[in-house]
């Protein structure tokens, strides 16, 4: 629409910023211009201050704001930006309204029960006798068909104000935020020559800016802490020369996204050059994110006890901090994340220092392996080489079911098949309710470090040894077996007990981070199979309902589903961010779930290799589903501080509740309650219908899930503060009991080999340390120290406990009890 006399141009606010701030200046809205009329329309309208910016002095070019979509034949509303408005030299943030419809142009903002709105936020909707488009295959259309935009506007005073579109609306850490309020402050900054937001794989926001002035992308993110919640920030900050258009001339969303792929995979891994420079910037970073006043003096110096959460810091600031540590060092950090929200800056700096100086670590492994006796029964030997043995698993055709126990952390055990066959061989667990134990007796018992000077607490005594010498039945812990996985074992080891009519086996499924599972006999110690996956594995597994595969999460993102007899792949499905969740089995349907860092739980049928549903959690899942059978609920807990009730067939919300702060604990279920673990310190109990019942205190995070025992009376739980608690079904403290580290990993509750009246409990420290307590007084039985840290949970059969160790071995112990300790 433009002639000699009167050029006039419509353009997308996008294409009139290819030009760049300085060009449209000197030329499309320069004083001496020939342009008469700017429309700008298709998309969001730029901000005043943005407008100003781009105007030249003298200028008297006419700007009009255009709305409209294509369901109506384009444009039905205008408004013109008034000359003072464009030519005040005050800054001005207020949005430009859509202004007045068009002739024969009907406009209605409704909200979501479709009720008109007059004053507030709503939908827009458009239409008119002669505004009628025919779309896709239709071939009548009724007269005054209203059809809804996807666009949200707020009124106010009889004025429209433009929000964004329906799928600029997205929730992010537990808010919801409109994209191009991001756009929109970015754009406003005065490097800034044009900018665009992606919202990429629905789980990281990034800002591509281009300009024509090198930029600094942490001055840039300063600029905009000022302007912008925290929940608005940007995860990065790409800097580009110019954007992408479609041949619309609006944004390539599609480019964008094979942009940001190139981005990622071309930053160079491991930029940090020495210890001085990690540490210089993590406090950086550390007083950044933070929002830290500067010391002119030391403007960097953070002190080492500094903590994350006291110094301001939340959940979604943490995760933050990881991000950039992760981008900084080029590579992924396993625990990281639990250390942020729990330890020093200092204990965080020896934690990165860990992962990316490993060529010392082996070195000071290697020296503490040698320290150590090699075991009478070493499968291994010193060469580390794993003898291998035939599969002993029963195999069945389709989903005819296997007799099997599956035994995992936290004393689950599940049981499929014929349990009549199972209890021929003598292999069923028995634990016996402990005895109740009145609220009043609580005592704290201390492990091997020293008391408080006023305590006047009881405490084991210790022997010259410094084995604890007690007055009940000597336990003594015996090394077994090992087996080396090549690299630090996190995840918690799968005890299958699988029963046949002519034989019986017991096989120990176990991921590292070498990227491989590894399938080991648990008496003899010889593997099985071992099968390499994709990436690290952290994620425990479990069986499915047939028991011939075993189901695992992985660090790229898939879940792999393995054939328990060989190892081999039998289908993988993929999620969208890394699995470190434990995959969680419905023995009555067959289905298996499991949760994502991609913020969603899963229910896969793996026979017919399929996903059953998917549902959006509002936050990472990093811990294991937990599945109730009587109500039927599937429990999911997140990285955003919510326990999510789901059904398990639909994949549909039954109620959630928000705790506060992170969840890596996964939520434990017994006929009445679920518990779960908050890095708060706090452990919740729940209703299967939501009610919270009570809640307990520990004096540090909690990131240990907790155990129930077998009469459902106690729950026991480890945290941070180096404590293990047993807390009463009514939220009041039983016992405690101080090891000399934190406790990250799940207890294991179990009874004694041969004795039905005394019940146990098998915990673990960080610093390596196995402990084996009575479950009911939280007396210490016995302690033994592995040589390497330990963030794998202990799991008991029989006489044998079996726990994975950083030092890149899997652990077989055996308890000794009484006469047999001598032999």
């Amino acid at each position: 629409m433009h002639t000699s006399k009167h050029p006039a141009l419509s353009a997308t606010p996008t294409l009139l910023r290819r030009f760049g701030c300085e060009l449209i200046k000197s030329t499309v809205l320069s004083a001496h211009t020939s342009l008469r009329v700017l429309a700008l329309g298709g998309e969001a309208f730029p901000s005043l201050t943005v407008l100003q910016r781009w105007r030249g002095k003298g200028n008297k070019t006419r700007i009009f704001n255009l709305y409209g979509v294509t369901e109506v034949s384009s444009w039905a509303t205008f408004y013109r930006i008034p000359e003072d408005i464009l030519n005040s030299p005050v800054k001005r943030d207020s949005p430009v309204q859509l202004g007045s419809p068009l002739l024969g142009t009907v406009v209605e903002v409704r909200d979501a029960n479709g009720s008109p709105v007059h004053e507030g936020t709503g939908q827009v909707f458009l239409g008119g006798e002669h505004r009628v488009c025919f779309l896709d295959d239709e071939v009548t259309v009724p007269l005054g068909t209203m059809r809804a935009t996807g666009d949200f506007v707020t009124v106010k005073d009889g004025e429209m104000f433009f929000l964004g579109r329906k799928d600029s609306q997205i929730k992010r850490h537990g808010k919801r935020l409109n994209t191009e309020l991001v756009q929109q402050v970015a754009e406003e900054l005065d490097q800034v020559e044009s900018c665009a937001v992606m919202w990429y794989n629905q789980e990281k926001l990034i800002l591509f800016i281009a300009s024509k002035v090198d930029l600094v992308k942490d001055c840039i993110f300063k600029e905009l802490q000022k302007e912008l919640p925290t929940h608005a920030l940007p995860d990065d900050i790409v800097l580009i020369d110019t954007l992408p258009f479609t041949c619309h001339g609006k944004i390539d969303v599609s480019a964008l996204n094979e942009m940001y792929l190139y981005y990622i995979n071309s930053q160079p891994r491991n930029k940090i050059h020495g210890r001085e420079e990690l540490w210089e910037k993590l406090q950086y970073l550390w007083k950044s994110i933070l929002n830290l006043p500067e010391d002119p003096e030391d403007p960097v110096q953070v002190p080492d006890s500094s903590l994350f959460l006291d110094s301001g810091g939340d959940s979604l600031k943490s995760e933050w901090l990881l991000n950039e540590i992760e981008k900084i060092t080029g590579t992924s950090i396993p625990g990281l994340l639990e250390l942020i929200l729990s330890s020093s800056i200092l204990k965080i700096y020896n934690h990165i220092i860990q992962t990316l100086f490993t060529h010392e670590d082996l070195k000071v492994n290697k020296a503490c392996a040698t320290k150590r006796k090699l075991s009478d029964v070493d499968p291994e030997g010193a060469c580390g080489k794993a003898a291998h043995l035939d599969s002993a698993l029963p195999s069945t055709h389709d989903h005819e079911t296997n007799a099997l126990i599956a035994l995992s952390r936290g004393s689950q055990v599940l049981s499929l098949g014929s349990w009549k066959l199972l209890t021929k061989l003598g292999h069923c667990p028995s634990v016996c309710p402990p005895d109740f134990t009145p609220q009043t007796n609580i005592q704290v018992l201390k492990g091997l470090s020293p008391p408080a000077p006023d305590e006047n607490l009881k405490k084991p005594p210790v022997s010259e040894e410094g084995k604890p010498a007690v007055e009940a039945e000597t336990v003594v812990l015996r090394e077994r077996w090992r087996s080396d996985t090549g690299r630090c074992v996190d995840a918690s080891p799968l005890l299958v007990i699988a029963a046949a009519v002519r034989q019986s086996s017991t096989t120990v499924f176990i991921g590292s981070h070498s990227h491989t599972v590894k399938a080991v006999d648990l008496y003899s110690g010889k593997m099985r199979w071992e099968q390499l996956l994709g990436d690290r594995v952290e994620s425990s597994a479990c069986v499915s309902k047939c028991g011939n595969f075993i189901v695992v999460g992985c660090y790229n993102g898939l879940v792999y589903v393995l054939k328990s007899n060989s190892g081999e792949e039998y289908w993988a499905f993929t999620t969208e961010d890394a699995v470190k969740s434990s995959p969680a089995l419905d023995p009555t349907t067959g289905l298996v779930y499991v949760g994502s860092h991609d913020q969603h739980a899963y229910a896969l049928d793996i026979y017919e290799k399929k996903c059953v549903w998917k549902l959006k959690c509002e936050g990472a899942l990093f811990s294991s589903p937990c599945l109730s059978l009587s109500p039927h609920h599937l429990y999911c807990a997140t990285l955003r501080g919510l326990l999510v009730a789901v059904h398990p067939a639909a994949g549909s919300v039954v109620w959630k509740h928000s705790c506060g702060k992170p969840l890596f604990s996964s939520a434990r279920c017994c006929q009445r309650y679920v518990c779960i673990s908050c890095v708060d310190g706090s452990l919740l109990c729940f209703t299967h219908a939501g009610e919270q019942v009570w809640c307990f205190s520990a004096g540090g995070p909690v990131f240990s899930s907790p155990c129930i025992s077998a009469s459902e009376q106690e729950l026991f739980f480890g945290s941070h503060d180096r404590f293990l608690y047993c807390c009463s079904m009514e939220g009041h403290l039983r016992w405690k009991f101080e090891t000399t580290a934190r406790v990250y990993a799940t207890p294991f509750a179990f009874s004694k080999q041969n004795s039905s009246s005394e019940t146990l409990l098998a915990a673990a420290s960080t610093d390596g340390k196995l402990w084996i307590l009575e479950s009911q007084s939280g007396k210490l039985r016995s302690v033994y120290e592995l040589p390497g840290e330990v963030f794998s949970s202990p799991v008991v059969w029989e006489s044998m406990l079996i726990i994975g160790c950083r030092n890149n071995y899997i652990y077989c112990l055996d308890l000794l009890c009484g006469d047999k300790s001598n032999q």
